[in-house]
């Protein structure tokens, strides 16, 4: 693999967990959003990552390993931004909020704080691995071009 190809991936990851930070805090910043412009509720968003280039199949990269050519991968990128559809939304007995219902329910978007939050920490992890591991591969290549001016 070369110097460089190891700054695109890590670069690709830091981009795409930047990425999945800013709509998580998209999510908790409405949390309490009980009318969009569509005049819904706010619906959670999940992003969701993709090998860059395309996907590999297993049997491709095992037949690489095997001969010993190893298996470089391209980096990833973000697949999609989707609407969580599978968690329910809040309902909370409130007859004198203004988007209650005939029978005093609002509906509240399906944003768990906890949830979010816990996903904040893996992406900032995510982050900060890349971060590292683009730093590891910047001092590998700064001490190549110092034992070559030598």
């Amino acid at each position: 693999m070369s110097m460089f190809s190891a700054f695109n991936i890590n670069a690709s990851g830091m981009t795409a967990q930047r990425y999945r930070m800013d709509i998580i805090s998209e999510n908790v910043a409405n949390a309490n959003t009980t009318r969009t412009a569509d005049g819904t509720p706010y619906r959670r968003k999940v992003v969701t990552f993709e090998e860059k280039g395309g996907q590999t199949s297993f049997s491709h990269v095992l037949g690489q390993a095997a001969y010993s050519r190893g298996y470089t991968g391209h980096g990833v990128k973000v697949d999609g931004v989707y609407e969580d559809t599978e968690t329910e939304m809040k309902m909370v007995y409130d007859p004198s909020h203004p988007d209650a219902d005939e029978n005093g329910y609002v509906t509240y978007p399906n944003v768990n704080i906890i949830t979010e939050m816990t996903n904040m920490i893996d992406a900032s992890r995510a982050y900060e691995a890349n971060a590292t591991a683009f730093n590891a591969s910047k001092s590998m290549a700064l001490q190549g071009l110092e034992i070559g001016r030598s």
